[in-house]
């Protein structure tokens, strides 16, 4: 064995080791995110006085200045609770209770952040000491695809931390995700370090293969953001009609308001459709550079088309007034199961000219 190929070897081992310690860290991350949703909840009086308390606060100093002036006895009112922006209004309020906690949640969620960024930090190590021992970039098959690709949505994540915004609530799903495809990469579609057939020695591997997985990792914060937006829609409904909360009300009133979690899902969606135009002409482009044609109706190339068709529909649907709300939700969802079916379910079941790398 030449010193080349064990250097290769042995950063692909590293690479192996980081990935699996990576994990490790995102499983205490989980767990620290499982911590913050069970400790963080409040009880019912506690909502209460939350929702209450600011509201008061500023009744009291509006009836005290009333009554002095008339000498009267002030009389405070229940302070109506509002959980869905006024029609016509742009504003997107959270409402009381929204993405509230108490001081011990609040603990255990910022150390499970921590925890993110340390797996993210050992997941970065993992995803390019791969990249160096097989001297290319590091998604030539399902494997490197999916840990680079959960890379990338913890990356996103932590970049919407970074930017300020507030998706904490995203750490649990998120979290949960990454260490279901990390699981199903070492298992199952685990591939030795080796070179690539010719047709992908491009410059458009870098291109194109870097847009699809930024990409996914944007629709995978927009779809989270939907399905979490059809329960926290329900238990909005449920709080209009005065039905008692339950346990699982009791979690849901910690996200943010239904309006919330829909805007935020179509900015994403909105933002993340460019790009994924964009990775399908690349596509394009490099098949023709590799195979003599843009367009051969390859199953890749077909459901990347389906998906980008589903995505259009949706942004379509949400500048249609009778497709908002839970319906736009819906199709949001469905387009990226064709996303994932992209993927997984055309390289696993499927056969065409992206099958060349194996699972």
């Amino acid at each position: 064995m030449t010193l080349a190929a064990a250097t290769n070897e042995n950063l692909a081992h590293i690479s192996n080791v980081l990935v699996y310690s990576a994990m490790a860290v995102y499983t205490l991350a989980f767990l620290a995110h499982i911590a913050e949703w069970v400790f963080g909840s409040r009880s019912a009086v506690g909502r209460t006085a939350a929702a209450l308390t600011a509201p008061a606060a500023a009744a009291v100093t509006v009836t005290t200045v009333k009554s002095a002036q008339s000498g009267g006895t002030a009389v405070l009112e229940r302070p109506k609770v509002v959980t869905r922006s006024a029609p016509g209004s742009r504003d997107v309020p959270d409402g009381p209770g929204a993405a509230g906690g108490s001081e011990k949640g609040d603990l255990y969620g910022r150390i499970a952040v921590s925890l993110t960024v340390l797996a993210f930090a050992l997941h970065v190590g993992g995803v390019l000491s791969r990249a160096l021992s097989v001297q290319r970039a590091p998604w030539g098959n399902m494997y490197e695809f999916s840990t680079t690709f959960a890379m990338a949505a913890v990356g996103v994540y932590l970049g919407l931390l970074v930017a300020k915004k507030n998706v904490r609530w995203l750490g649990l799903p998120l979290t949960t995700s990454i260490l279901l495809d990390l699981g199903l990469a070492v298992s199952v579609l685990y591939t030795d370090s080796d070179q690539l057939v010719p047709a992908l020695h491009s410059y458009w591997l870098w291109i194109h293969v870097s847009c699809a997985i930024l990409s996914g990792a944007a629709l995978w914060v927009g779809a989270t953001s939907s399905l979490f937006y059809l329960f926290r829609d329900a238990h909005e409904a449920h709080a209009a009609e005065g039905r008692p909360a339950g346990a699982w009300d009791n979690v849901l009133s910690r996200l943010p308001s239904a309006a919330t979690l829909d805007k935020f899902a179509y900015r994403i969606n909105a933002t993340v459709f460019p790009l994924w135009t964009f990775t399908i002409i690349a596509g394009a482009i490099w098949a023709e550079a590799a195979w003599g044609r843009y367009w051969g109706w390859d199953p890749k190339e077909v459901w990347s088309f389906i998906t980008w068709v589903a995505y259009a529909c949706y942004l379509h649907a949400r500048a249609t007034a009778g497709w908002k709300g839970r319906k736009a939700a819906y199709l949001a969802l469905l387009a990226f199961a064709c996303y994932l079916f992209n993927y997984y379910g055309v390289n696993i079941l499927l056969s065409g000219k992206h099958s060349y790398a194996g699972v």
